[in-house]
């Protein structure tokens, strides 16, 4: 489709198939980020280091997803928003051929760092191109089906594209995940309507959203909040093992649970988010915090362990979408950029989360406290959610008086 012939911005289209085309990647970005711990122990094998070593696949890709979310939401602000999506696919895809191919450790470490890149970005740019399609008060359903690819990938991407990898070879999961991206590619330009670069279509305009306060304080809540739940999903699979008594056999099954759990939580926050974003976010991270609370009660017996997984997972989704449409509230002359940066702050609540499980660790307080340490970073979240809407609301009527 030619720019001549393409809907006015503004112009709804069916918004199925493009939103189905969008969510594909997200199985593929999803698949990406997960499917390397799956093969990890394989991949240090072969390239000769020890496992401990190969963990720096899983940082790279953090890192370049950290990077590349706002530094090419920021390059790629004048070009066409399906376009800029077919090109950050398109990356992504050259990057795992890349890693499918490597000849040694550094080269893989440097394609795990490249795939990363577009992470971010696309599921930044995707989101604020499925909000375009609908009406405002659908907005926050139509985020949630682009998040909902990576909840697929938990549940099936993952397990396959492991499951593959040891039948075949670790370089057979990263040539699934370049498949899935090809895939990717053609739906994305088959099925997503074009649409011109945002309004501004500047570098510096994009630069100019980092001014607003509110888009930091989004950001804060999202790094805060959801460090809550990586601080026990960093430490889950030893603690199913350890506090819960579960076969190792078994874990992948469970942590399935996780997946479904995710997909549920995308639902039920895309719903409430079009009800009200604010309170959704607040809800969300009250809901985390009192889930984490009672998994160090469930985490005892094989079953209400398995329980508290799933709720973990529907939990930590329910205000994604809240909180993505808040960061395109709050910067409305840069969406591309505060769309993107979304991902940039889940990343950093990883490594933050990680963290703060560590710690609780080597203090030798064991697997299950670090659930009062992710109840406490959920609950920090939320208050802080609760302090910027009445800050905000202080501002409206000082305005208004």
């Amino acid at each position: 489709m030619t720019a001549t012939t393409a809907p006015a911005a503004g112009v709804r289209t069916r918004p199925g198939p493009a939103l189905f085309a969008m969510a594909l990647g997200g199985v593929a970005l999803g698949t990406a980020e997960f499917a390397t711990m799956g093969v990890l122990p394989a991949v240090a094998t072969d390239l000769g280091v020890s496992e401990p070593t190969a963990g720096v696949l899983i940082s790279a890709y953090a890192v370049g997803v950290v990077i590349g979310a706002p530094l090419l939401a920021v390059l790629g602000a004048r070009i066409p928003r399906r376009t800029l999506l077919l090109a950050l696919v398109g990356l992504f895809v050259v990057a795992h051929i890349g890693s499918a191919l490597a000849p040694g450790f550094g080269f893989l470490v440097g394609t795990r760092f490249v795939a990363g890149l577009p992470h971010g970005a696309y599921l930044g740019v995707a989101a604020l191109v499925a909000a375009s399609l609908v009406p405002e008060e659908r907005r926050g359903r139509a985020i949630a089906s682009v998040i909902l690819g990576l909840t697929v990938a938990n549940i099936a991407g993952v397990p396959v594209s492991t499951a593959i990898g040891q039948w075949w070879g670790w370089r057979a999961t990263f040539a699934v995940v370049a498949v899935l991206g090809l895939f990717t590619l053609v739906a994305v330009r088959l099925r997503v309507p074009w649409q011109p670069a945002g309004r501004v279509g500047r570098v510096l305009g994009e630069l100019h959203a980092l001014r607003h306060g509110q888009l930091w304080v989004a950001l804060l809540i999202c790094v805060v909040g959801l460090g809550g739940m990586f601080a026990v999903f960093t430490y889950i699979s030893s603690t199913l093992t350890e506090v819960s008594g579960i076969p190792r056999a078994w874990v992948p099954a469970v942590l399935a649970l996780f997946g479904l759990g995710m997909t549920v939580g995308t639902v039920i926050g895309g719903r409430l988010a079009d009800l009200s974003v604010d309170r959704t976010v607040r809800f969300g991270l009250f809901a985390i915090a009192a889930v984490m609370a009672v998994f160090t009660l469930l985490v005892h017996t094989p079953v209400t362990a398995a329980i508290g997984v799933f709720l973990i997972g529907m939990t930590c989704l329910t205000p994604m979408p809240a909180i993505q449409a808040r960061l395109l509230d709050v910067a409305p002359d840069a969406p591309t950029l505060a769309a993107s940066l979304l991902h940039s702050a889940t990343n950093t609540a990883n490594a933050v989360g990680a963290w703060a499980g560590g710690v609780v660790l080597t203090a030798g307080a064991g697997y299950a406290a670090i659930g009062w340490v992710g109840a406490a970073l959920a609950l920090a979240g939320a208050m802080i959610g609760v302090l910027c809407v009445r800050s905000r609301t202080t501002e409206e009527k000082a305005v208004v008086a």
